[in-house]
């Protein structure tokens, strides 16, 4: 890393030191960094590194010296920034006291991945920085699509990452409300039945031609919308007078209601004429007056004629500002896609190690906190971006380090005998940074269980040092102790391994990797006392997550190096 780079991340930390009273936050530094300089993602472990650096030598200089040293070398720097402090929301020009209402509206047929994070993150955000309302609301129009199990799926991913709605509201329930509006814009002249096949209404859109339909009068049509209520499913539907010669094809004469016969998980069959999207999500904007929506760009040709509803049904426009998606590299997060290999038995679950599904991070060991920090990094721009595992994995490894202990796990062991060892009490940190936790004691002699990737190779001669325990060689066949104290290996050191005692009481256990390979192996007997869903490090393995206890055996989810 170059001095130039390194000296902008110790400005970024004193800048967030000063902001945040005293206390910077590596998340913060990280994302700076990667926001201003997208080129340098590819060493975003490495940045990462420095950050946290950089973040625990400024958390220790006072508060009231933090301001001084960003001053001499960045000066006028607070200044300069002070407009861009104001957040990533910054760009919405919201003035102070503004009457500030967002919303998230998750569809209850899939489960939630990164990419809802990110929404629903950056709208309950936007609503508490102005001191607004949030609003959770399932757009649960389409019987097709609803199920019951997700609503429960879609809460619990979202209270586990901090999201606490101020209210959570079901568009099923405004039923009779969307009908009013309905026949409102039926009376008004902006909305007609229209019996055309699906196959005419098609063509006719993609050829901007307008139906025989489009010219009833209003009294007719709405004697034909009280009539949809008793038709065949594909009968008729309700559609829009838009512009059928518009650029934007989204404006072309819409279906706003259809016929749908499927049991609804909520409503049952009580309806069966169910407004679509659009028109749902415009109008449940303008009752819940929803004063913003920050969503992903896939959405931004609805947006015009969202708009549109809302105008002709008398509710003030929401102000809608859609950010480009992103996905990890190299994972799926096509919800029709995912559950489509759930049943061929490609993947685990939806909670497979290999998803961005919430589950599944929830599951690997990714915390809530560290998503928030990296969905939040990314920014609100439309430029598309494909980031790499490393890129979140930054985020949570800052935010693990100070908090798992250590502990030893060893990949299919071999075991060795170092010959003249003496027999000793190896004490080892739980964590070498917080010698409060406490220390794990190895009474060991001769006999050793080391890593079969060590053991493969060893070199004869070169000095080994087991970690905190003794330094051997290998001499052809043989392992030869030659000594205890670590000044020793200093001088002369190949490799530093880690490693168990023979003894009976190890634990046996198994880590299911990212690829579904399973590591086995044997683990310190201290792992015996952990609980399901609590997160270790296993050094020079990787942040590992106790998924189950089985009899005689313990099952790990890799979590990432």
């Amino acid at each position: 890393m170059d001095e130039t780079l390194r000296n902008t991340i110790r400005i970024y930390a004193l800048q967030n030191a000063v902001r945040y009273k005293g206390k910077a936050n590596p998340g913060a530094v990280i994302g700076k960094v990667l926001a201003e300089n997208p080129e340098l993602r590819a060493n975003a472990k490495e940045i990462g590194d420095e950050a946290a650096k950089a973040v625990k030598e400024v958390n220790k200089i006072p508060f009231e010296k933090q301001e001084k040293k960003l001053q001499e070398i960045a000066p006028g720097l607070p200044e300069k920034k002070e407009e861009e402090e104001k957040g990533i929301f910054a760009f919405l020009g919201i003035r102070e006291g503004e009457t500030i209402v967002t919303a998230f509206p998750p569809e209850p047929s899939k489960y939630p991945h990164i990419g809802h994070a990110k929404a629903i993150i950056a709208n309950y955000e936007l609503a508490k920085q102005y001191h607004g309302t949030f609003y959770l609301r399932f757009e649960d129009t389409n019987p097709e699509l609803a199920d019951e199990e997700f609503y429960k799926i879609h809460l619990d991913n979202y209270r586990w990452l901090g999201i606490s709605p101020d209210k959570v509201d079901h568009a099923s329930d405004f039923m009779e409300e969307f009908y009013r509006h309905a026949e409102k814009i039926i009376k008004d002249s902006h909305a007609y039945v229209c019996s055309c096949k699906q196959e005419t209404i098609k063509e006719n859109r993609k050829n901007g031609n307008e139906c025989r339909c489009r010219y009833s009068h209003p009294d007719k049509s709405l004697e034909l919308w009280h009539g949809m209520f008793k038709a065949k499913q594909g009968k008729c539907v309700l559609r829009l007078k838009g512009h059928m010669q518009s650029q934007n094809t989204a404006l072309r004469d819409p279906v706003i209601f259809r016929i749908i016969d499927e049991s609804h998980p909520r409503k049952k069959k009580k309806y069966r004429v169910w407004p679509n999207y659009d028109f749902e999500s415009a109008i449940m904007d303008g009752i819940e007056g929803i004063t913003h929506r920050l969503r992903s760009k896939e959405f931004e040709l609805r947006n015009e004629l969202q708009r549109l509803i809302q105008t002709l049904a008398g509710f003030k426009e929401t102000k809608i500002y859609e950010f480009a998606r992103f996905n990890l590299e190299g994972v799926e997060s096509s919800g029709r896609i995912i559950r489509e290999k759930v049943q061929k038995k490609q993947l685990l679950g939806w909670d497979d190690p290999s998803l961005t599904t919430l589950v599944a991070l929830r599951r690997r060991g990714f915390l809530p906190e560290a998503i928030k920090s990296f969905v939040l990094s990314t920014g609100l721009t439309k430029t598309e971006a494909v980031l790499k595992w490393d890129d979140l994995i930054v985020h949570n490894r800052r935010l693990l380090d100070p908090l798992c202990n250590r502990y030893f796990f060893i990949e299919n062991p071999k075991e060795i005998v170092v010959e003249n060892a003496p027999e000793q009490i190896a004490d080892l940190k739980l964590h070498p940074e917080h010698p409060e936790r406490g220390l794990r004691k190895f009474k060991t002699k001769d006999k050793f269980y080391i890593a079969e990737p060590d053991f493969r190779n060893f070199k004869d001669g070169k000095l080994i040092r087991l970690m905190d325990c003794l330094n051997f060689k290998k001499s052809k066949n043989r392992f030869v102790f030659d000594s205890l104290e670590y000044e020793n290996y200093k001088k002369n050191g190949d490799k530093i391994i880690h490693w168990l005692p023979v003894r009976k009481d190890l634990a046996k256990a198994e880590v299911l990797m990212p690829d579904k390979e399973i590591k086995k192996g044997l683990a310190e007997p201290l792992v015996k006392n952990l609980k399901v869903g609590d997160i270790v490090q296993f050094a020079r393995f990787g942040f590992c997550k106790l998924d189950k206890k089985e009899k005689g055996k313990l099952m790990f989810w890799y979590t990432h190096g």
